[in-house]
């Protein structure tokens, strides 16, 4: 058995059956880990929840920030720009379905030596804390309230996380940390505005991961989401997004001994 770690397919799912072709992919045995954006931007989402959703229990997919900004379109919540290719998910004979599985699906994964999340973890953040947070906001959106969830996680504010946060504002903290967070400063306010290269980090700020004291590093942590940064690797640190959706690779990395395999868009 082998666990793969796929980055960002964002509706790319004929690049990824290449991709799992070349890897001899087998589902009865092995497992695919996807760090979310399944979906938007690219031609054949429906296609990618189809098959992820179908690969059941071989599939391990945490929520990135297009995965919830389908649940936010699909509530009613957003409007679908010009360059979203959203509208074949939610026309789709089996959207309501498709949503749910979305929706199930959890911030954070943590297994081993290895943690997955979409874009990062704040520094003052622990793994466990980490989790823990995520699975607060996974019962909210799997309870009752899941539609003013969605409503309310629009929006940048505020920057900075506080044990002392409560609703929404401490919800839209959380999701924005774990789903679209690049750079940040040492005390942990978020430039969320910010998509470039890590050079060109807003003043005061740095990528996440590379914050002084930041309490994640016990474990590798596997992420994707900054096309800019591309793939990288260091101690500690799986990014995967090598930009697919642009017209880059597909990656992914076999964890158990670091091979690297990838696929041209």
């Amino acid at each position: 058995m082998a666990i793969y770690a796929v980055g960002d397919i964002q509706g790319c799912y004929s690049v990824l059956q290449r991709l799992l072709e070349r890897i001899a992919f087998d589902p009865a045995v092995d497992r695919l880990w996807v760090v979310g954006d399944m979906v938007n931007r690219g031609p054949e989402s429906v296609q990618t929840l189809r098959f992820l959703r179908g690969l059941g229990e071989a599939a391990t997919v945490v929520l990135g920030n297009h995965d919830l900004y389908l649940l936010m379109v699909g509530a009613g919540h957003k409007r679908l720009d010009d360059d979203d290719t959203l509208f074949q998910v939610l026309e789709a004979p089996d959207r309501d379905e498709l949503l749910a599985w979305v929706a199930s699906r959890p911030l954070v994964h943590v297994e081993g030596e290895f943690a997955m999340v979409h874009a990062g973890m704040l520094p003052g953040w622990t793994i466990a804390r980490a989790q823990q947070l995520a699975v607060e906001v996974g019962e909210v959106l799997a309870g009752p309230v899941a539609n003013d969830l969605l409503l309310h996680l629009g929006g940048n504010e505020p920057e900075t996380w506080s044990d002392e946060l409560v609703g929404w504002e401490r919800y839209r903290v959380i999701v924005n940390a774990l789903t679209r967070m690049r750079f940040c400063a040492t005390d942990g306010r978020m430039a969320l505005q910010a998509k470039g290269p890590p050079m060109k980090a807003p003043t005061g700020t740095m990528p996440w991961f590379q914050v002084p004291g930041r309490r994640s590093t016990t474990h590798t942590i596997v992420c994707g989401h900054w096309s800019a940064l591309g793939f990288y690797r260091m101690p500690g640190l799986i990014a995967l997004d090598s930009g697919c959706v642009w017209g880059g690779k597909l990656t992914a990395v076999r964890l158990e001994d670091g091979a690297v395999f990838q696929v041209q868009a």
